[in-house]
């Protein structure tokens, strides 16, 4: 697992498991503790994540609200967002999707 970035934008990449969620958790509160508005979470690279991964992601979350912040989540790989939906976490977190213009007009 690796984490780049600063107090308003981290990406994530490789594996949040069992394994990396210490590291990841004191990557990400750092982020939440030393910044101001939202924190953007890139997970393009992220290959993948367990539940202690995921774990970490709504622990992050957590602390973003207690400090007036907003985690958002972004590029979140369809296989992990299918996850997000079926545990009802999308309703929780915020998640940022590409938008695609529509170029045939509505009616």
């Amino acid at each position: 697992m690796h984490i780049r970035g600063d107090h308003a934008q981290l990406s994530v990449g490789g594996r949040l498991d069992v394994r990396s969620a210490a590291d990841a958790r004191t990557v990400l509160h750092s982020a939440v503790d030393s910044g101001h508005g939202d924190l953007v979470l890139d997970l393009t690279e992220l290959d993948s994540w367990d539940a202690t991964g995921l774990g970490v992601i709504m622990g992050a979350h957590r602390r973003a609200g207690r400090a007036n912040r907003r985690l958002v989540l972004r590029g979140v790989p369809p296989q992990m967002e299918r996850l997000l939906v079926a545990t009802r976490l999308h309703r929780i977190l915020t998640i940022e999707r590409g938008v695609t213009a529509d170029p045939s007009p509505r009616s």
